[in-house]
């Protein structure tokens, strides 16, 4: 039986290639509203970053978010990803 392929995605902040489910999803609705989507089924335009407080950094540092969506991005935004990753990191 042929295996099925893993999906990778890029991480924003440091630009490696990781397995899809190993990624904090920022997602921008299609009204414009950019949220978190832990499941990666929400509708709209994904971008991608580690689970890692540094590579978080990097990407607002390069506003990587905000050239993928085509739009300014809060910083209560970046501060709910802090908290996943934060978080997760603890449930580890």
């Amino acid at each position: 039986m042929k295996q099925k392929k893993e999906a990778k995605r890029m991480c924003t902040g440091c630009g490696e290639m990781f397995p899809k489910k190993e990624l904090i999803r920022a997602v921008k609705s299609p009204d414009g509203e950019i949220s978190i989507d832990l499941t990666g089924k929400k509708n709209g335009r994904g971008a991608y970053v580690c689970n890692n407080i540094e590579c978080l950094k990097k990407a607002r540092k390069k506003k990587a978010f905000e050239r993928a969506f085509s739009v300014s991005i809060e910083d209560a935004v970046y501060e709910k990803m802090e908290e996943e990753i934060l978080n997760g990191a603890a449930n580890e």
